[in-house]
């Protein structure tokens, strides 16, 4: 019975599954939320996973901070995942790693991850393809 149901959900459900790191209830909220967006970056802002800097008119206070105003189940989920994904997936692992070489803290470093596992998931859910380790290398070649 849940493999019929999976199998209704369609392509998208199946290609986002396989990004290591996002598991099935991560990607059901992800396609849950797809509707009425064009980019990734409308995406990222609605997961609530966008910097938002403080400024008034005349100054900017303090640095630029993530943006509560998103969906906080989608931010939860995704924080989880990104955890998982610094273990399997090697682009987020790389992002990882780049930025606490910088010295950066891990918490930024996390939701430089979580950007990152959600546009490779929009990039898959909406080309409708399956996702490749090694895309990035076979542009490089």
């Amino acid at each position: 019975m849940a493999q019929k149901a999976q199998e209704n959900q369609g392509p998208p459900l199946e290609s986002i599954t396989r990004i290591p790191g996002i598991g099935p209830k991560t990607a059901i909220e992800l396609l849950m939320i797809t509707q009425g967006f064009d980019n990734a970056q409308q995406w990222c802002a609605d997961g609530g996973r966008s910097l938002r800097a403080y400024e008034s008119a005349t100054s900017v206070k303090g640095k630029a901070r993530s943006s509560k105003l998103g969906r906080r189940r989608t931010r939860a989920l995704l924080y989880l995942c990104a955890w998982s994904a610094v273990k399997g997936n090697q682009a987020c692992k790389e992002l990882y790693e780049r930025f606490l070489a910088k010295g950066q803290v891990k918490k930024p470093a996390l939701m430089a991850v979580t950007n990152k596992l959600l546009k490779q998931a929009f990039a898959l859910a909406a080309k409708n393809q399956k996702y490749d380790e090694n895309f990035a290398l076979k542009l490089a070649s």
